[in-house]
């Protein structure tokens, strides 16, 4: 989502170089966006204060003569390293104590809903308004698919896209079990998308190489001969060019779905404790499914209610018919 921010940027300031210092983990998304110039490897992780090396990688970037500074994170410890390389103009939002870190600070922040929104808006004035910014004007993120290294993951993995059209899988979520759709209901799916003419790609990292499993397992042996594993046999990159195979990917409020959403999928996106009215795909091909109920969205990892309802109310007919819509 912070690639609209960096769109903005270069559609304001066409000849500004864009460097960004990120997590290691997050660097083959990154290498993916034609609008940045450089990525700098963030040393240490969030979670730790570490003033002594964020003073050091300070002193380090000041010799770099940044101008501008835009802190997305709303930690108090994210916008040290922008002070500490002197950095003329530092700007973010208000979150945690951070008067005198940013001398830019932005509060109007309830004015914008969804968190695009908020990211573009960082690179206008403070008196931008809503009417300004809106979800529609903002800049769709747009990962480039590398074609020379996404036939060489075809073949490494043997997978064959020209046989039958892909439907890809996004079961699993780092954030917790509170956005995770049932295995049983992703099997559901994965039975019409394969009797319609489908095969399955199930897509995710090590940690959810089981559920993928499970999902498959649950198939038919006819079936199962059209579903491939592919959770932990990828790398992120490989991950980009193989999404952008699929005709449609349907997927938990993830990751991948954003990703699935910058190269051209179509998007079937599924949220429990989470909205699309703050984190949708960003693309016009796209559709979010979710239950109203009265504890939803609570944005938790866990069900504090021990039932959650948000996903297992959310059937698999519901996702179903939407499908139905993009195969027509």
């Amino acid at each position: 989502m912070a690639q609209s921010l960096y769109s903005t940027l270069k559609q304001l300031y066409p000849n500004a170089k864009l460097d960004v210092l990120a997590p290691s983990w997050s660097r083959s998304v990154l290498e993916r966006m034609p609008e940045i110039h450089q990525i700098i490897k963030m040393p240490m992780d969030h979670s730790e204060l570490n003033i002594r090396d964020r003073w050091r990688l300070g002193r380090q970037l000041a010799q770099n003569g940044y101008t501008h500074t835009y802190v997305l994170p709303n930690s108090a410890k994210s916008a040290l390293i922008p002070l500490f390389a002197g950095i003329k103009q530092r700007i973010g939002w208000r979150g945690e104590w951070r008067y005198g870190l940013l001398n830019d600070l932005r509060i109007n922040k309830h004015l914008f809903q969804h968190m695009v929104e908020r990211y573009v808006t960082l690179a206008y004035k403070q008196d931008t308004t809503k009417n300004n910014i809106t979800l529609k004007k903002c800049p769709q993120p747009a990962l480039t698919v590398n074609k020379i290294a996404q036939k060489q993951a075809m073949a490494r993995l043997h997978l064959n896209p020209y046989e039958k059209p892909v439907i890809g899988l996004c079961p699993g979520s780092a954030f917790g079990p509170a956005k995770k759709w049932p295995k049983t209901y992703y099997a559901e799916v994965s039975r019409y998308a394969i009797m319609s003419g489908f095969q399955i790609w199930l897509f995710g990292s090590k940690k959810d190489k089981n559920t993928c499993q499970q999902i498959k397992h649950t198939l038919s042996r006819e079936q199962q001969s059209t579903c491939r594993n592919l959770a932990g046999k990828t790398s992120l990159t490989e991950a980009i060019d193989l999404l952008a195979v699929c005709h449609t990917v349907i997927s938990n409020d993830s990751g991948l779905m954003h990703v699935s959403a910058a190269v051209d999928c179509n998007i079937i996106g599924i949220y429990g404790s989470s909205s699309p009215q703050y984190t949708p795909p960003l693309t016009k091909k796209m559709k979010t499914v979710h239950i109203n109920i009265d504890c939803q969205p609570c944005f938790k990892r866990i069900c504090p209610l021990n039932h959650l309802n948000c996903l297992n109310k959310l059937t698999p007919n519901i996702v179903i018919d939407v499908l139905k819509s993009f195969i027509k």
